[in-house]
């Protein structure tokens, strides 16, 4: 499969770079970058040659979550459509998280909404200063759903509750508080912080590494084919609120929702 969303390079070392493609759409999730993504992920699993993966973003942003033009399908999809392509996500996610790799969040920029589920699928990230997170669904109405397994693993229920509703934005340092990422570094000193988490990997055993990965995600949080059964109905159930309707019509006609003061 050729990707045109995302692309995939491997160094001689067995070091992959899984790029979110989209600068000019600020890596927004689009229908055909989940289908990328969830090919990517089979992809890098069944590679041998592959040692690390480091999942980065193209341009100024890391992941801005959402495409709009897949909110527009959404908006007026049937139940069962949204049920799908939440179910999509969900798969793509899934894979993602796991991979029998380590895998590297490089976070160069903002990460919004998907995003944020984007970063708690890597097994560590590495963040810049300056970089804003958030996680903004309930300013539209809607729930974090699909993405609530990964996002509730990563930080824990009483730190993510802290962020989880109330689509506050808060910075790199915070979002290390909240174990959402591991290490803030500048700019300049990005390549070279994720550099030194790659690099004790590579005198690792990948069967080892595999194996321990598998046995942390099997004592980690339940994420069962249930529980992303119950987060799919979940988020179908939310969009067909007065809220959710209202809310997405005031996004895309550029006015508040009537719930703002």
């Amino acid at each position: 499969m050729s990707f045109e969303t995302i692309a995939i390079t491997t160094d001689d070392r067995g070091v992959a770079t899984l790029l979110l493609n989209r600068a000019d759409k600020h890596n927004s999730l689009s229908a055909q970058m989940i289908d990328e993504l969830a090919e990517a992920a089979r992809q890098l699993a069944a590679d041998e040659a592959v040692r690390v993966v480091v999942l980065t973003g193209a341009g100024a942003s890391f992941c801005a979550g959402g495409d709009l033009g897949w909110m527009r399908e959404q908006f007026t999809a049937t139940r069962e459509t949204r049920m799908a392509e939440a179910r999509k996500l969900a798969m793509m996610l899934k894979a993602l998280n796991e991979l029998p790799k380590p895998v590297i969040g490089r976070v160069q920029g903002q990460a919004f909404g998907g995003g944020i589920g984007m970063m708690s699928v890597c097994d560590t990230v590495v963040a810049v200063e300056g970089a804003k997170f958030g996680l903004t669904e309930v300013r539209l109405g809607l729930i974090p759903a699909t993405i609530s397994p990964y996002v509730l693993a990563r930080m824990g229920e009483g730190k993510a509750r802290r962020v989880f509703m109330s689509a506050r934005i808060f910075g790199a340092h915070e979002a290390r508080d909240l174990d959402l990422v591991a290490k803030v570094v500048p700019a300049e000193d990005l390549d070279a912080a994720v550099e030194a988490e790659i690099k004790p990997y590579l005198g690792a055993a990948p069967a080892a590494v595999a194996a321990s990965k598998a046995l942390a995600r099997s004592l980690g949080p339940d994420m069962s084919d249930a529980v992303i059964d119950d987060t799919i109905r979940r988020l179908a159930d939310t969009w067909e609120t007065p809220e959710a309707q209202e809310g997405i019509s005031a996004f895309f006609d550029k006015r508040k929702p009537n719930w703002v003061a």
